[in-house]
């Protein structure tokens, strides 16, 4: 039965998009069969893939208003051992359409259960707010990892979040954990970075991740190119980076 994380942060501009796209290739490299689904209307993790998201006939958004099976809009094999389940704009229309939806919180969570069992891991990528798709992505999921970016205002974004997360477990979702904390756009150079990394850790009980994501001018290329950092320069910081994430991510959810 495959491992369900949303991959969530309330603020935006943190690397949440960046951290769903390599975690998730960095993974399957290890020989795991990951399923992303795309929960952000703008479409960066389809696009990150490599999917041309304005040509799609199915999307999340078509799956969650019952048009189609899910299986009919997964995207097999983007990238080896990685499927897609993508989006695009119009999902921005579904917390109108579903407004009057019973039990629309489930809606993901249900989908997912037709196959949860074909994955070893399944990463969505939540919009950077506590949204419909937000919240029916931590009703899908086993756990929530946060992407917190090393400047002054994360532990401020990071509280928000796990009020909400709190909040998800109280209200709907009882199971539901706190996977960690993962730091990105990590600047050695700056006096900054390090600070921000001792006060989280002073501040927070949770888990957090040894691997620290750094600034990285491949990391941020990758995308417009339509890869994966793994695959579009294996070799970069980036691409070390995420693959150690993969390994202690593994590691602490066999």
């Amino acid at each position: 039965m495959g491992k369900v994380i949303a991959i969530a942060n309330q603020k935006g501009g943190v690397g949440k998009t960046t951290t769903t796209i390599n975690l998730a290739a960095c993974v399957a490299e290890k020989g795991k069969k990951v399923l992303v689904v795309d929960t952000d209307p703008q479409g960066n993790a389809t696009t990150g893939f490599g999917v041309e998201k304005n040509e799609l006939e199915n999307t999340v958004y078509e799956l969650m208003l019952g048009e189609c099976s899910i299986k009919e809009c997964i995207q097999p094999d983007v990238v080896e051992n990685l499927s897609l389940i993508p989006s695009n704009v119009n999902l921005a229309a579904a917390e109108i359409e579903l407004v009057d939806q019973e039990r629309k919180e489930y809606i993901l969570k249900n989908e997912l259960d037709w196959v949860k069992d074909q994955y070893d891991y399944i990463f969505i990528d939540c919009p950077p707010s506590l949204s419909m798709l937000t919240v029916n992505a931590m009703t899908a999921a086993d756990s929530v990892l946060v992407p917190i970016q090393c400047e002054y205002y994360a532990l401020e974004g990071l509280s928000q979040l796990i009020h909400s997360v709190n909040l998800i477990k109280k209200k709907i979702n009882p199971a539901l954990e706190l996977e960690g904390v993962v730091f990105t756009m990590y600047d050695s150079r700056t006096n900054l970075s390090g600070e921000v990394v001792e006060n989280v850790k002073e501040a927070l009980e949770e888990r957090i991740f040894e691997s620290v994501i750094p600034r990285n001018v491949r990391l941020a290329e990758a995308p417009s190119y339509g890869q994966p950092i793994n695959i579009y320069d294996g070799k970069s910081a980036g691409a070390e980076a995420y693959r150690n994430l993969a390994a202690e991510l593994i590691k602490i959810t066999k």
